[in-house]
């Protein structure tokens, strides 16, 4: 995985912490799984041109409930879901960058669809 970035909300100006990428395919397949709590977020790059299948996840092996934001290529916000371990989900667009966060952050932020977000 590479550095470390801030996730920021652009639309409510509102950081909501650091993140880093996981932009291979090992890397998004490993994502957060296996982790007993979140020191940073995740954002996993989706290859251009996959449909909402392709940009739908999985909870398999998770321990942990994470709040997730799909951003298309401008990074607007798709869609967000909160999930439980071992659940999945499909977008209901397909994304370019799918965020996994700890479970709160959507709400804490006060994130909603159609915000814009930066990686800086």
């Amino acid at each position: 995985m590479s550095k470390k970035f801030m996730l920021i909300n652009l639309t409510r100006n509102k950081i909501l912490g650091p993140v880093t990428f996981a932009d291979k395919f090992l890397s998004r397949f490993k994502g957060l799984m296996l982790k007993n709590k979140i020191e940073s977020g995740l954002v996993l790059k989706i290859p251009a041109g996959r449909g909402k299948r392709g940009s739908a996840i999985h909870m398999f092996f998770m321990r942990i409930p994470l709040d997730v934001i799909f951003l298309n290529e401008n990074r607007e916000v798709l869609d967000m879901v909160s999930l439980e371990p071992w659940n999945m989900y499909t977008p209901i667009k397909p994304a370019r960058y799918v965020i996994e966060l700890e479970k709160g952050s959507i709400k804490k932020s006060s994130t909603q669809i159609g915000d814009f977000f930066d990686f800086q």
